[in-house]
């Protein structure tokens, strides 16, 4: 790997000899502009304002534009004179614990390689240093015109240094939080710890840039002049009643995707798979007229409406068969409640008719033995 900058680790009185290499590369890919309708590149040129020609790359400085738009040359040879120690060296100036350090602050990565055999002894002896203090070291540096702040940690049997912004650059989270109080309950909780642990590890080795991979695949396919691949369909997923429903569901698809048993968590199905029904609307009492014996009817009535529907057309109809029988009902209950009044209007006028003559019947023969016992009387006073 080549290296980007040449220097030395300042470790007290140490000094390390050492280069710097970028520990990272991009694998992004990268697009060219074009004209549509011909394919040509479109391409930026530098052009002088003044001249309006184009120049070259030895003919471009630096300049440092003021307040008021004018323009202040700077050269390299006025930066060399800086007076700034760590212009050439990697000046350590702490060692703190690794979680000290805000990741909001890392930049870029850099490899620590030792600057030949000289460099062996004391690369090594800041190496161990830093496995046996479990800690990492803070350190200044310059780079590409301007001072920079790095941490230094061990990477397997090497040193790599991050780049980290000035405590000033980092921005504070203001307003990031929700305005709102939100009251999160235990339940909800102990069904993301269930997720987390659900999900669990993963080997970062195993993660890879699917999109790259895709974007390759469509410049394949238009190189071989063939159509590019369409993209799968997303699945469809059902409508998140609520957070609840959502962790339930996250966890139950995170155990099916590992292969595992999801029966411990029950999922709210009845809830999606809940209908709407209407239910009859009950007729208020003044409307169906009082009748002797009809509270059998109405019971019955009551019980058919009560059934339960299988479906909307299904309750429609069975509504109207149950309106059917509850008037028939009251028409059989009006008719047997009519011919009881009649039955029992001439029971009791027989009744009291043979009342009556049996009254009259008794008064009537009462009076036939007073006549006879006062007609024997006489004739015994006649003959005395």
């Amino acid at each position: 790997m080549r290296s980007i900058w040449n220097g030395a680790i300042s470790f007290g009185l140490v000094s390390i000899p050492i280069k710097l290499v970028n520990a990272t590369e991009n694998h992004s890919i990268s697009f060219r502009q074009i004209h549509t309708e011909d394919g040509g590149r479109i391409r930026y040129r530098k052009v002088c304002e003044l001249e309006e020609r184009e120049v070259t790359s030895a003919e471009i400085g630096k300049g440092y534009e003021d307040a008021d738009g004018t323009i202040i040359p700077i050269t390299d040879e006025d930066l060399s004179h800086l007076p700034l120690p760590t212009a050439k060296t990697i000046e350590i100036v702490a060692f703190v614990p690794a979680d000290r350090i805000d990741p909001l602050q890392m930049d870029a990565a850099y490899y620590l390689q030792a600057g030949g055999a000289p460099a062996a002894k004391p690369y090594t002896l800041l190496r161990e240093a830093l496995k046996r203090s479990h800690k990492v070291a803070i350190a200044k540096y310059a780079l590409r015109g301007r001072e920079r702040l790095g941490m230094l940690r061990v990477v397997g049997e090497a040193i790599a240094m991050h780049g980290l912004l000035w405590p000033d650059e980092v921005r504070a989270p203001e307003g990031m939080a929700p305005d709102t109080s939100v009251t999160v309950r235990d339940n909800e909780l102990d069904l993301a710890d269930a997720l987390m642990d659900t999900l669990g590890e993963v080997d970062l080795e195993d993660l890879h840039d699917e999109y790259r991979e895709a974007v390759e695949e469509v410049v394949a396919a238009k190189a071989a002049g063939e159509a590019p691949p369409e993209a799968p369909a997303a699945p469809s997923s059902g409508k998140v009643l609520d957070l609840m429903a959502a962790l339930e569901k996250s966890v139950r698809a995170a155990k099916e995707s590992r292969g595992e048993a999801s029966d411990s968590v029950q999922e709210p199905e009845a809830a999606e798979k809940a209908e709407v029904r209407r239910l009859p609307q009950r007729k208020s009492a003044g409307a169906s007229p009082k009748q002797t014996g009809g509270k059998k009817s109405t019971s019955t009535a009551r019980k058919s409406t009560a059934a339960p529907r299988k479906s909307t057309a299904k309750s429609a109809q069975a509504a109207k068969k149950t309106t059917a029988s509850g008037s028939t009902a009251r028409k059989t209950a009006a008719r047997k409640t009519t011919s009881t009044a009649k039955k029992t209007t001439s029971g009791t006028s027989a009744k009291t008719t043979s009342g009556t003559s049996a009254k009259a019947a008794s008064g009537t023969s009462a009076k036939a033995a007073a006549k006879k016992t006062a007609k024997k009387a006489t004739s015994r006073k006649r003959t005395a």
